[in-house]
């Protein structure tokens, strides 16, 4: 009879390769090699062709994209922007709607929900992966402002009320509509991010995670790394969208920076997000000039090519 036994060495080869094809930085893995990284950001191309700019993303090494600036009622331009960025193989990765859905004033709450709704149904037009808003701020001066009430019973019951209302009215066939993490209002990390979905029981409901927004204190700054575990194990499966930022120490306050000039484990970050089982966006923002998203892209695509994670 033949021996189909392995030599101990190869055996032991072979168990630590498929060890490492299935846990990557903590998070379990069900295909032995990471997605490619489709990273985006906006582009400074002053143009409204749907090409052009379609192009102007891959010039620039990006494969995912902001919505372009489009009227949601002119169907016509909103076919040839998902045309073109789809031949280009950029993903319009979201539709920012960027208001305070728990204003004070009843007038701008219904104002700012109905604005909110018809960003959601621009972003399932467009065929966006994601329309996302916070929860909104009672803080009576800043839209996004904290405030006591942020995480309180009443905020998280409203904003349950909210998310249902907006699905509720557009009925998305493709996009989802998802909740950006804060560091001083719900949902601030992967628990209470577990709690909306639960609550608003809606398969139109995704995870948006900003790893640099939820970094709020001493604790989670040091141990970062095992933060972003934390949120991926978590909220994996329902993650839509990922935002790109960094934090740093700074006049003892933790603020925000670009990529590369903080403290956050990027490495761990890229890995957890192209481990997943759904190919997800990563989404640079918040910077001012194309000279600093050029350094900010830069510094991604170094790391990810430190830990041999491919672009799209």
């Amino acid at each position: 009879m033949r021996d189909n036994t392995l030599p101990r060495r190869t055996f032991l080869q072979s168990t630590a390769l498929l060890t490492g094809s299935l846990m990557v930085s903590g998070t379990a893995l069900s295909k032995t090699a990471p997605n490619a990284l489709r990273l985006g950001g906006p582009i400074f191309l002053k143009s409204d062709d749907p090409a052009e700019l379609a192009r102007e993303h891959r010039r620039l090494g990006y494969s995912a994209a902001y919505v372009p600036a489009v009227d949601g009622k002119d169907s016509a331009k909103i076919r040839a922007f998902e045309k073109a960025f789809a031949e280009q193989n950029v993903v319009i990765a979201e539709v920012g709607a960027w208001v305070n859905m728990l204003d004070l004033d009843p007038e701008k709450r219904a104002k700012n929900l109905t604005y909110v709704t018809e960003r959601l149904a621009l972003a399932d037009a467009v065929g966006a992966l994601t329309c996302v808003n916070i929860a909104g701020s009672y803080n009576p001066k800043k839209w996004d402002g904290p405030d006591a009430r942020n995480v309180s019973k009443e905020f998280f019951d409203a904003t349950v009320e909210n998310c249902r209302k907006v699905i509720d009215a557009v009925k998305p066939k493709r996009a989802k509509f998802s909740l950006e993490m804060m560091g001083w209002s719900l949902p601030d990390g992967p628990d209470s991010y577990l709690k909306f979905l639960k609550a608003i029981d809606r398969p139109a409901f995704g995870a948006h995670v900003d790893i640099a927004n939820i970094v709020n204190s001493p604790d989670r700054y040091y141990n970062n790394t095992a933060l972003i575990n934390e949120t991926f194990k978590k909220l994996g499966r329902w993650v839509v969208s990922v935002h790109g930022k960094d934090v740093v120490g700074k006049d003892a306050h933790l603020a925000e920076t670009m990529p590369g000039r903080g403290g956050l484990d990027y490495i761990t970050y890229l890995r957890n997000v192209t481990a997943l089982p759904q190919p997800v966006p990563f989404m640079l923002e918040h910077l001012r000039t194309a000279d600093e998203y050029t350094e900010a892209r830069q510094h991604v695509m170094q790391k990810a090519a430190e830990a041999q994670i491919p672009l799209a």
